[in-house]
């Protein structure tokens, strides 16, 4: 059931309409990277990154969900996963190419994606508590 009450605002409106269509964008995105790599390039050492690639979009799915319909504590923990992973995999694919041979949307902290991956989540965050009850 979503985070409702009339005091506290939502997050899917203003600006929150903006952070859900980028979020859905990235969905979208790293959704379908992912099954266009599983599906056509998929190899036994590359099949870390192409995971991790559907996982980010899995990610991105549930956190555009939850900020469209005000789940509030889904969105705060699916945007709290999505932080330690870009933060996680920019980390180690900036210190060992090798753990990553292909590109994921976070890695490099999104540099493929003009860093969007690395500030999106902590604009989310920003958002969440700026419209939050205090």
């Amino acid at each position: 059931m979503p985070d409702t009450g009339s005091a506290r605002p939502d997050t899917s409106h203003g600006f929150g309409r903006v952070l859900v269509a980028v979020y859905a964008v990235f969905a979208l995105a790293a959704s379908a990277r992912s099954i266009v790599q599983l599906l056509t390039e998929v190899e036994s050492d590359t099949l870390v990154p192409y995971a991790l690639s559907a996982f980010a979009g899995i990610v991105y799915v549930i956190a555009t969900y939850a900020l469209a319909r005000n789940h509030r504590r889904l969105a705060v923990v699916t945007i709290a996963i999505e932080l330690a992973g870009v933060l996680t995999v920019g980390i180690l694919s900036l210190l060992d190419q090798g753990l990553f041979p292909d590109q994921t949307v976070w890695s490099d902290f999104g540099m493929g994606y003009v860093f969007i991956p690395l500030v999106l989540p902590f604009v989310g965050l920003w958002w969440l508590r700026r419209t939050s009850v205090l």
